[in-house]
């Protein structure tokens, strides 16, 4: 999937480079309706020992100017209410955090960029809302210069090297709500040993949730929310450990992907483990649309290798439950697929390699299925082993164009989303040591009630 098509609130598409995604993050920090403050480098007043709490509007009038204020430890605790200001965290290990999930909204008013631009090491978002920005909700990356600037890296979509910014080590995003946000709604580039947990995503152009161009990430993706997106998660480049678990990816275009793509470092994706999600009824028309055109399907791997998925509920995917394909010239090579159940698809396993990039080793067993392209996979295709070195012989089925689909900004917004725990009195906690000990093999098969107290929509029935 392209990632870098936004559609505007008037409907026309306009061409989003990464390095236009870089540089306008903190550029438009300062942009009409955005904080004057700098961003915090722990620059305020020296104090003896021991974090304190910085809250917003009471000790500083701005989110930005509570973090100018922020030395490492702090927590920068904001209070009800719509803050106009893209919100720059350089301070490493600083907590931002809302005292109420859904009344702390920090609002793009479809003018501003971002919502957080995260560019500083072990920092924690959590606990707010971010809503109607032109490109990310949340940004985490390790894309920044000596200055504290994030690096533009080039005129075009080209390679942003990692060797001469690395990667940012250490971050969380849990229980942030980010809606009808013009690419991605909480998007972590260049970052590794991070957490994405209980957070809500809807309306984002391209997707919900994005990790990409990390090897190894050592990053766990876990018990969120995606439905009205383009693409519910999409995970380009992200190598393992990367776990993708017990999420719900319901009412997208696309409910999830995993990929390999030349327009970042890291090529070939590889070794994730998508274990445990609901993955449903992916055909949602009342979504931004995507430039790629990708409809109805449930899970999609393009180039991806010696990934494991296991225990998925997939079902009522108008197009495919499950596809396995090539990207340009890389195969999809020694993808297991074990337990999963698939039901009201389309088709519930494509394998769709190309004769340019064939596939090889990908297994299916144990998995509940009703159709697959071509019908004798699971046969050609067991585990251990899996097929022999081949392209596909069956092509796609033949389905009627997508829908046009609707403007980021005009996707309905969500209901009230579960507040992070004692949020007004926690104490801050770093995003250090993450994503700590993950039990993939723990993880079920989930019901098609999974997270359904928290969505638009109610129960799946499938």
């Amino acid at each position: 999937m392209n990632p870098h098509i936004v559609r505007p609130a008037g409907g026309s598409w306009r061409a989003a480079t990464l390095g236009c995604v870089l540089v306008t993050a903190l550029l438009c920090g300062g942009c009409s309706g955005a904080s004057t403050g700098t961003a915090g480098h722990g620059n305020g007043p020296a104090r003896s020992t021991g974090s304190a709490t910085i809250r917003v509007p009471g000790q500083a009038a701005t989110i930005n100017a509570a973090l100018d204020r922020a030395h490492p430890g702090d927590l920068v605790l904001v209070s009800p209410g719509v803050y106009h200001e893209t919100v720059t965290v350089r301070t490493d290990r600083v907590v931002l955090r809302g005292t109420d999930r859904n009344r702390v909204v920090i609002d793009g008013e479809g003018r501003r960029s971002n919502g957080v631009v995260v560019t500083a090491a072990g920092v924690s978002v959590e606990n707010l809302t971010v809503r109607n920005h032109l490109l990310n909700g949340v940004l985490v990356t390790g894309m920044s210069d000596a200055g504290g600037g994030l690096a533009r890296g080039s005129d075009g979509y080209q390679h942003l090297d990692p060797a001469r910014f690395p990667p940012l080590d250490g971050f969380r995003v849990r229980y942030v709500t980010a809606h009808a946000n013009g690419l991605y709604g909480i998007y972590a580039f260049n970052a590794r040993h991070g957490v994405l947990e209980r957070n809500y995503a809807s309306g984002s152009a391209d997707s919900g949730l994005y990790v990409g161009q990390c090897k190894p990430c050592h990053v766990l993706v876990q018990d969120n929310i995606a439905e009205h997106n383009a693409i519910g998660y999409e995970g380009t480049n992200a190598s393992g450990p990367i776990w993708v678990l017990h999420n719900r990816f319901t009412h997208n275009r696309v409910g999830l992907t995993v990929d390999t793509d030349y327009q970042e470092a890291y090529v070939p994706q590889t070794g994730g483990v998508v274990a445990g999600n609901l993955v449903a009824d992916n055909n949602a028309p009342d979504t931004p649309e995507q430039a790629d055109g990708g409809f109805g399907i449930g899970i999609g791997i393009a180039g991806g290798q010696h990934n494991a998925l296991l225990r998925n509920r997939v079902s009522g995917n108008s197009r495919a439950g499950i596809v396995l394909a090539s990207h340009e010239d890389v195969p999809p090579l020694d993808n297991r697929l074990e337990d999963n159940t698939l039901s009201a698809n389309a088709v519930d396993i494509s394998y769709q390699a190309s004769a340019r990039a064939p596939g090889q080793g990908n297994c299916l067993r144990g998995n509940t299925l009703h159709r697959t392209l071509p019908e004798d996979l699971p046969h050609t295709a067991p585990c251990p082993g899996g097929n022999s070195r081949t392209s596909a012989t069956a092509p796609p089925t033949r389905t009627a164009p997508p829908p046009a689909g609707i403007p980021f900004l005009d996707v309905a917004p969500p209901s009230a989303q579960p507040q992070l725990p004692h949020a007004r009195s926690a104490p801050a906690t770093p995003a250090v040591r993450l994503p700590g000990d993950v039990h993939a093999d723990r993880v079920p098969l989930p019901g098609p009630d999974l997270l359904a107290v928290r969505p638009r929509h109610g129960v799946t029935v499938r």
